[in-house]
């Protein structure tokens, strides 16, 4: 007897169950994707202990008549794709057809839909009035029967993972499976915000979203002005003709040309890539990645490619170690990406990854250049780079128990490591401005779950239940303490109207001097300025050392004698790689023995003291890095180095005319919110600021 046999069908179901459903948030993303491709406007998901023992989720969708809902949990029975050839343009988020056969075989799942029944005359579909309950218990049919049910679909899944309990013993915490799901939710709802979504979980409503005109307001709507106020708008349009397109196989471009009669047909539109979303200010910086959103087409997925575009435009504007917030959504034509690259569809693949990196990188840094964020003098203090993930700001907890950490993306994880946090002891998960990707939350009418430290956001709809405290019980709410003082009269008020201030206003400072001969103290119509004055030195000598070495005008000085550099066998490595570069940033050197270099001459600016310190400085930074650098990336860290030793030191006094034209020059260059390393060059403390301290307003 042969070794090979087929695998029966269930369990062929629970080895995709492994692939698709890893947790109770993996099942949400699917039944949730489902209900998004079935046209839904109003999605409604009830959750309880975290999604193992009930995932409901309601849509009014176009539902299913009685042979599709049985045929849904065949293995690969789809309606969104018919032959091979549909694959490569799939508009879609679902299209495998495992989800169903997959969740259905790891749990009691219950199903309630029925299909619109159609306006044509003589449709099959006119006397589908009744709908059709179908229950499966760990992947076998119990109960198929009609009823009389509302259009779109209701979908109930319990006991999660109660036939695999090796896969149950797995599960995290039910707070840390709450906070998956309405991560999850939460970014949905703002990649869709013509759609209504609701989250509830016991007797709290997480989340109520109805629809919005656009997508600044729904971050608003579900975030809270605070939140919308630390990120940048930015969009963008390319046409991909500009680019050109790969020339599909000769007898598929012979099809192209001809119409069904034989005729020379119009060439099709190759289309266009839009981009669209928030990016955070420089101040807001992360340690890892997972504060990173973006969408495709709609779709949640996570992408290399996009990822090392986003470092690239924040590169000299943030330190090398963070990253940024940000929520981005390109939207391009379905043959531009290739969605079938992962079970879980949180990969995907362009057709024109250089074009695509470009577009992204180039986008965002001109945003962030017509932008130019002046940070706030109350904000940077307690800003630092924080491992939470999300968007709001504040640590939120549920219950106490231990921390776990999130798991990778891949399984639609996005969840906020402050949510899944419960030690209070733990302060790198509770930064004072740290962000939490948490949908708002309401008072708890329970003891169940306590939310704390979130912000309140009076545009959400998710708040009925508990502002329905005030009229019951309205001795629970605190009276409220004026933050102004009265002056009677006795000083006029100012004028609190003001936009919202950018570095475009360093044209006007006037300097008022030093503190410690350190920090340069400015004025003007906007507020109170401190220029770091190294750093902003340091950023107008990146800047022109770049333009020299783009024009070939680099400057030089000659050392009065040559200096001699022992070099580690990493170092001469490195210096073999980038020789040619240091030469035409002003440095002449040659070797000087097996393992030593002789320094001749030295960029202008640069002490001779500080040369053997700036090399030694730039070979080992370029040793450890554990990916390759190129050119661009080579030249910047070369003209960083230079530029932070020949600026202007702290404990430096400087007249009044140098003062004058440090900020002059530091006006004039492009990315004057931070320094090359990425520490921020000003801070304002704004009028407004200033009036609140006061308690003038």
């Amino acid at each position: 007897m042969g070794r090979i046999h087929v695998l029966p069908e269930h369990v062929a179901n629970k080895i995709a169950a492994g692939e698709v459903v890893e947790r109770p948030a993996s099942v949400v993303k699917e039944l949730l994707e489902n209900a998004l491709d079935a046209g839904a406007t109003r999605i409604k998901i009830n959750i309880e202990a975290g999604g193992k023992k009930l995932i409901q989720i309601t849509d009014n969708g176009c539902g299913m008549v009685r042979d599709d809902a049985m045929l849904a949990f065949e293995r690969h029975a789809t309606s969104k794709i018919k032959d091979a050839e549909d694959l490569l343009s799939v508009a879609t988020l679902g299209f495998r057809g495992e989800a169903l056969p997959s969740i259905a075989s790891v749990s009691r799942l219950h199903l309630e839909t029925r299909a619109a029944a159609s306006n044509e005359p003589g449709s099959t579909e006119q006397a589908a009035s009744a709908g059709t309950i179908l229950e499966i218990n760990g992947g076998k049919m119990a109960r198929v029967e009609e009823a009389g049910l509302p259009e779109g679909t209701s979908i109930t899944v319990r006991d999660l993972f109660f036939n695999t309990p090796a896969r149950k013993k797995f599960l995290k915490a039910e707070s840390t499976e709450l906070s998956h799901i309405a991560s999850l939710v939460t970014h949905y709802a703002l990649a869709h915000p013509e759609k209504h979504f609701e989250l509830h979980s016991a007797t709290n409503a997480m989340l109520v979203a109805p629809p919005v005109a656009g997508y600044s307001e729904r971050v608003y709507q579900v975030f809270g002005k605070e939140t919308l106020d630390q990120l940048i708008p930015l969009a963008a349009v390319q046409p991909l003709e500009r680019v050109g397109l790969p020339q599909p196989p000769p007898w598929r471009r012979q099809e192209q040309q001809e119409d069904e009669n034989g005729n020379p047909a119009s060439p099709a539109e190759p289309g266009e890539m839009r981009l669209h979303g928030f990016v955070s200010k420089p101040e807001i910086q992360k340690l890892n990645r997972n504060s990173i959103f973006i969408f495709v087409n709609g779709r949640l997925i996570r992408d290399r490619l996009v990822q090392h575009a986003l470092t690239e435009a924040y590169r000299n504007i943030i330190p090398p170690a963070v990253y940024p917030v940000v929520l981005l959504f390109l939207e391009l034509p379905p043959g531009e990406v290739d969605v079938n690259v992962h079970p879980s569809k949180t990969e995907v693949r362009f057709r024109q990854p250089s074009v695509m990196h470009d577009f992204v990188r180039d986008t965002v840094r001109a945003a962030l250049m017509k932008a130019r964020p002046a940070p706030q003098f109350t904000t940077e203090i307690h800003a630092h780079a924080t491992a939470s993930s999300g968007l709001t700001p504040g640590s939120i907890e549920l219950g106490a128990r231990e921390w776990e950490p999130p798991s990778d993306l891949a399984s639609v994880d996005m969840a906020s490591a402050d949510l899944a946090s419960g030690a209070p002891a733990r302060p790198l998960y509770q930064p004072a401005s740290g962000f939490a990707l948490q949908a708002p939350s309401a008072p708890p009418v329970s003891a169940r779950f306590q939310f704390e430290g979130g912000i309140a956001v009076e545009a959400n709809a998710a708040l009925p239940v508990a502002r329905g405290l005030e009229t019951r019980f309205p001795e629970a709410i605190p009276e409220t303490i004026p933050d102004t003082i009265p002056d009677n009269g006795c000083a006029p008020a100012l004028d609190t109207e003001e936009e919202e201030t950018t570095l475009a206003a360093l044209s006007t400072l006037r300097p008022l001097g030093q503190i410690r001969n350190s920090f340069i103290l400015a004025v003007n119509e906007d507020g109170l300025w401190i220029v770091d004055q190294h750093v902003a030195h340091e950023r107008v000598l990146f800047e022109r050392i770049l333009r020299q070495r783009t024009a070939q005008k680099v400057e030089s000085q000659r050392l009065l004698m040559p200096i001699v550099l022992e070099l580690s066998p990493a170092q001469q490595a490195v210096f073999a790689e980038i020789a040619d570069e240091l030469q035409h940033n002003g440095f002449e050197a040659e070797p000087f023995g097996t393992r030593s270099v002789a320094v001749k001459v030295a960029p202008a600016g640069v002490d001779a003291a500080a040369v053997e310190h700036m090399l030694h400085e730039l070979l080992d930074q370029i040793s450890r890095e554990e990916q390759s650098l190129n050119l661009e990336k080579i030249r910047a860290r070369i003209a960083a180095s230079i530029a932070c030793h020949a600026a202007i030191k702290v404990n430096m006094p400087l007249e009044q005319n140098k003062m004058d034209w440090l900020l002059a020059e530091l006006a004039k260059t492009d990315h004057p919110m931070s320094c090359p390393h990425g520490r921020p060059v000003v801070l304002r403390y704004s009028v407004k600021d200033i009036q609140k301290a006061f308690k003038r307003i």
